[in-house]
């Protein structure tokens, strides 16, 4: 027994390593002064006026929600802003992030990334900078969704009575 209760502690401790996640940095900075967090469920879509194709349903059914951490910069916080940023860049630089797109130059720009294979993809990655403002990671997370069902939901989103009481912290970051 004792030989079983050690081996189940030995690949418990194997299993768990000490390399960052983007989820455990939200987790980190959600409560951190410099930091908005926001997490976004489905219902903030409001689909009630809206017809509703066969493929419409099967994008809301496939995304589970967004989880949103936007860096705010100022005149005393650049020195952070440089490391947080950089932080964000070494994560995302793990063989789980497929690079899907790129736009823009190095000190404003984006990129958007993937978790999964191109058919059932887990997770879309969005990391926005801008030198001026700051930067953003939004997580949309969801199952077997794939480029064309993001853009359907983005769609849908903009169709939408979206509510954007959610929103208002970022907003308010942003002006």
């Amino acid at each position: 027994m004792k030989k079983i209760i050690l081996g189940i502690m030995a690949i418990v401790l194997f299993s768990c390593n000490n390399k960052g996640s983007l989820q455990k940095y939200f987790v980190e900075n959600s409560e951190s002064s410099n930091f908005i967090s926001l997490d976004v469920t489905p219902s903030i879509i409001n689909t009630e006026k809206l017809t509703l194709s066969q493929k419409d349903k099967e994008t809301l059914s496939s995304f589970e929600k967004m989880n949103i951490l936007a860096f705010k910069k100022d005149s005393l916080n650049v020195k952070v802003y440089d490391v947080e940023k950089e932080k964000v860049k070494g994560l995302l630089k793990d063989e789980a992030y497929q690079e899907l797109l790129k736009i823009g130059s190095g000190s404003e720009g984006g990129a958007l990334y993937y978790v999964g294979d191109e058919e059932k993809i887990n997770e879309f990655v969005l990391f926005a900078n801008s030198k001026e403002n700051g930067f953003a990671v939004v997580r949309i997370l969801g199952d077997d969704m794939n480029p064309t069902r993001i853009m359907n939901l983005i769609s849908l989103i903009n169709k939408s009575d979206v509510k954007l009481d959610e929103f208002k912290a970022l907003q308010n970051m942003l002006k």
